[in-house]
């Protein structure tokens, strides 16, 4: 009897170990998971331009090879593009962002929030927001003002009816 307990006793040991190594897998699982969102946060914030990969290594205390991972990682995911630069005559990467993420400025002035016809507009609805006119001319005063044009009512016309379907 007492073997048994000797290997229940042993079986319970080696389950705890197995429980603590995985444990240690996931906090180091989340400690990579930490710097990405960190790292890409980052480069978020540095916009458009982007941001010297050397630079953000030195923010967050890692070391080049460390951060080189965390940015492959991030281009392989998409997320962020890997220019190669020569700086200060080194050779690095600039990482910049594919896609910024929305803000809610980016749809706080959309005309369908105070639309009087809001309660007709569906996909399929008598109302719908692809022949919506009125969304139509927003979207391109938008995109025109992104691209650093004067959304003026002939532009906005122009663009609107003027596109290659």
């Amino acid at each position: 009897m007492d073997n048994n307990n000797e290997k229940n006793e042993e079986v319970e040991e080696s389950e705890v170990e197995a429980k603590d190594d995985a444990a240690v897998v996931d906090d180091d699982d989340y400690e990579l998971l930490d710097f990405t969102s960190r790292v890409y946060k980052l480069v978020v914030e540095h916009g458009k331009e982007g941001v010297l990969q050397s630079e953000l290594w030195k923010k967050l205390s890692l070391t080049s090879r460390d951060g080189s991972r965390l940015a492959i990682r991030l281009e392989k995911r998409g997320m962020i593009k890997r220019e190669k630069v020569l700086d200060g005559g080194r050779w690095t990467y600039k990482l910049s962002p594919l896609r910024l993420p929305a803000q809610i400025k980016s749809i706080e002035q959309a005309p369908c929030i105070t639309c009087t016809e809001e309660i007709k507009c569906a996909p399929t609805g008598v109302i719908t927001p692809y022949t919506c006119l009125t969304l139509a001319e927003w979207v391109t005063r938008e995109y025109l003002k992104s691209q650093n044009v004067s959304p003026t009512q002939e532009a906005i016309y122009n663009k609107i009816f003027t596109q290659k379907v």
